[in-house]
């Protein structure tokens, strides 16, 4: 069996994590460049835990120019198994408020900038995202959220726009229309590295806003988020440290194959294969690269 290594990936106003015990950093070089930040490892309760501030601290990056193939690379070559990802985010409903939580279980992705797969051009790969969330680490966090009292929604939609301005009245309108729950800027590029790099992945969409097309609400503006963001970043924490506390020591197998995903997807032929493209995925896809 593999021990549980958890990673908690924090968004906007996360940006570190309270409750970690024997705390170390470590730069982890990775060959798609450096990572948003140093990893900070430590233990919640029993269980080892990685940080990473996806912004960095100080909030150097954009959606757009975080290196999200590092940071993933980097949380699975130091061994995690299960990621955490906390994500501020507009709310499309009345009834998902400022302040609550939605642990979604889809995403609608409409970026275009940025690099969402480590495969390519002499090696390719095709995972399935039909269920980009494992279904068992969202199952923790939302008995962790009900035991602390933290308001969720337990499933939804989370549309991943490129950003990094908020959306228009026309665009807000029609995400509402198209059935999304939730929007932000990064949930699904990481989960789709996520799973080419066979971690499992559960996001923690934390609402600051209604976006733009509640008429009763102002406009989404960096001041109001960042109000909102400062009490979730405190129930977060709480949500976050109570799941580790319970976490088994033993990674347990996903049961969507999260963290068997490429034992089908690989399609280029081994004499095919790009060798510097190989040797770049040596920590993503080494379980089925490497020579038996």
């Amino acid at each position: 069996m593999t021990k549980a290594i958890v990673g908690v990936i924090g968004g906007s106003g996360v940006y570190h994590l309270p409750g970690l015990t024997d705390l170390r950093e470590e730069a982890v070089t990775t060959p798609w460049g450096e990572p948003s930040d140093a990893l900070r490892f430590g233990r919640i309760g029993d269980t080892e835990a990685v940080f990473l501030a996806r912004h960095g601290r100080g909030h150097r990056f954009s959606p757009s120019t975080i290196n999200y193939r590092a940071n993933i690379d980097a949380l699975k070559r130091v061994g995690v198994t299960d990621i955490i990802a906390l994500s501020a985010c507009g709310s499309f409903h009345r009834e998902l408020y400022p302040g609550m939580f939605v642990l979604i279980d889809q995403f609608e992705d409409r970026t275009y900038l940025r690099q969402s797969t480590f495969f390519g051009t002499g090696l390719v790969a095709h995972v399935s995202m039909a269920h980009p969330i494992a279904p068992r680490l969202r199952r923790r966090l939302a008995a962790a959220a009900q035991a602390e009292g933290v308001a969720f929604k337990d499933g939804g939609t989370y549309l991943c726009m490129e950003g990094p301005q908020f959306s228009s009245l026309a665009e807000s309108l029609g995400y509402q229309a198209r059935g999304a729950d939730v929007i932000g800027m990064t949930g699904a590029t990481e989960a789709k590295l996520a799973r080419e790099a066979e971690i499992c992945y559960a996001t923690v969409a934390m609402v600051t806003d209604y976006d733009c097309w509640h008429e009763e609400h102002d406009n989404v503006d960096v001041a109001a988020v960042i109000k909102v963001m400062n009490d979730n970043a405190e129930k977060a924490a709480r949500l976050v440290a109570h799941a580790l506390r319970d976490f088994p020591a033993e990674h347990e197998p996903c049961p969507i194959g999260s963290d068997r995903a490429l034992d089908y997807a690989l399609i280029t032929h081994a004499e095919a294969r790009d060798p510097e493209l190989v040797r770049k995925l040596d920590a993503v896809a080494g379980r089925v690269l490497r020579p038996a």
